[in-house]
C-alpha cells in the first residue's frame, strides 16, 4: 500500500464510544506525509483504573478537550479517499463506529486493514503479534506505547512494510 492512513484509539474504560485520545499517520506515495493527534472528552466521560494503566490519561487530562465531533472535523479532511489501517482493526474500527453512533453521525463506511491480521500471516513465528514486538521484527522501535500517535506511528511503519 502507497496510499493510507494508520489510526489509533485509546479508550478511557471498556466502551469502545469512550474514545479519550487518537492518532493517525497519513501515507503518500509511501512516505509519511501528516500526522493528527487530539485528546478527546470520551462519552461516557469516566475513566476505568485499568484503562488508565495502560495508557496514563486520566478525566483532568481530558475535562477540556473537545469531544468527538469536533476533533473528527479535523480528522475527516486529512483520510478523506485513503484507506484506514490499525493494529487489531476490530478495537480501533469498533471505536470508530461506536463513537459515531453515540454522537449520531453517518459513519462513511472506511475500508480498514488489519496489520495484526496480515502480522500473524506473514510473521507466523513471532513470540506474539502485540504491536511493539511486530514494530520490531519490521525493524521499528517504538516508545511510549498506548500513546494514540506514537501507537499510530508504529502501525504505518508496520503497514509500509508488510501491506
Amino acid at each position: 500500500m502507497e496510499n493510507f492512513a494508520a489510526i489509533d484509539f485509546e479508550t478511557a474504560n471498556y466502551e469502545p464510544s469512550s474514545v479519550c485520545s487518537v492518532g493517525v499517520v497519513v501515507v503518500r506515495n509511501g512516505e509519511i506525509a501528516d500526522s493528527f493527534y487530539s485528546l478527546i472528552q470520551p462519552e461516557p466521560n469516566y475513566y476505568n483504573r485499568s484503562c488508565i494503566r495502560v495508557h496514563g490519561l486520566r478525566r483532568k487530562d481530558t475535562d477540556d478537550a473537545p469531544v468527538f465531533p469536533e476533533v473528527w472535523r479535523l480528522v475527516a479532511p486529512l483520510i478523506e479517499g485513503l484507506p484506514l489501517v490499525a493494529h487489531n482493526k476490530s478495537f480501533d474500527e469498533g471505536c470508530l463506529r461506536a463513537v459515531f453512533r453515540v454522537y449520531q453521525m453517518d459513519y462513511p463506511e472506511y475500508e480498514f486493514h488489519d496489520t495484526l491480521r496480515a502480522s500473524r500471516r506473514m510473521m507466523p513465528n513471532l513470540e506474539n503479534h502485540q504491536l511493539h514486538n511486530v514494530a520490531a521484527a519490521c525493524g521499528y522501535h517504538l516508545e511510549n506505547h498506548h500513546h494514540a500517535l506514537a501507537d499510530a506511528e508504529a502501525c504505518a511503519w508496520i503497514a509500509r512494510k508488510i501491506l
